[in-house]
């Protein structure tokens, strides 16, 4: 795996997060312009935020989610992960690297941005809502399952859009993001990426962010393990239907 093709996935990765986390920000922050403006508006902006890293990070397949190259791992019609990027051991974990790292900076590059809101947004929740997701009723066996099936949808539709004729990218994903949203997210905040959660967690661990609160790390495990479960479910049944599925 190339050092350009390392950093295209960092770099698309940290858009992504950049632009998801700073819609979770305008919503849920205090005295921003798009305060309370509604799951529907974070729903738009995250599929929004998918469209423009996936275009970033063209080199790489933009993968952005580890559980995207976890399906890709788990179907044995896929030899490579992009173009010249083959499928072993130590590109695996490249990958996950550079969506991890891309999180991370992402993550910050929000902060940054909304600086001042988090300061006067006096509840720690709203503030780790920026960062992680958090379930609407705290069930750790049924939020895995529902991120486990989220997870599922994304990566099951996402290698079948390889398969197809029209060849609308990263519109197509981006409307299926905002779909699973929609649909899905309710219950959890639709992790769907173990990136998207465990990466921004850490840059909230870390960050001097005033008032902050726990980054709740008992409920960390379930979107991360979720989505690679969904993910490889994914990767394996994509196989049994028709699609002539081919690499990215």
């Amino acid at each position: 795996m190339s050092l350009e093709v390392f950093v295209a996935e960092c770099l698309g990765t940290m858009l992504l997060l950049l632009l998801g986390n700073g819609v979770v920000a305008n919503v849920a922050l205090a005295r921003t312009k798009g305060n309370n403006g509604g799951f529907l508006m974070v729903n738009f902006g995250w599929g929004l935020a998918v469209f423009a890293g996936v275009y970033v990070a063209a080199l790489s397949g933009a993968h952005l989610n580890f559980a995207v190259t976890i399906g890709i791992l788990f179907n044995s019609d896929l030899a490579e992960y992009a173009p010249g990027v083959d499928k072993t051991f130590i590109t695996t974990l490249a990958y996950l690297a550079a969506q991890m790292l891309g999180s991370i900076l992402g993550a910050v590059l929000a902060w940054l941005s909304y600086k001042k809101h988090f300061d006067d947004e006096p509840d720690p929740a709203n503030k780790l809502g920026v960062f992680a997701t958090g379930p609407a009723i705290r069930s750790y066996g049924w939020n895995l399952v529902t991120e486990i099936i989220a997870t599922f949808v994304l990566v099951l539709v996402i290698l079948s859009f390889a398969g197809t004729p029209t060849e609308i990218g990263p519109l197509a994903v981006a409307l299926l993001v905002i779909g699973i949203g929609a649909s899905l997210g309710g219950p959890t905040g639709y992790a769907i990426n173990p990136n998207r959660d465990l990466g921004p967690r850490i840059a909230h661990a870390f960050l001097p962010i005033k008032g902050k609160g726990s980054s709740d790390w008992a409920y960390a495990w379930v979107p991360f393990f979720g989505p690679i479960i969904g993910g490889a479910l994914a990767g394996i049944i994509v196989q049994l239907i028709s699609f002539p599925v081919v690499a990215a």
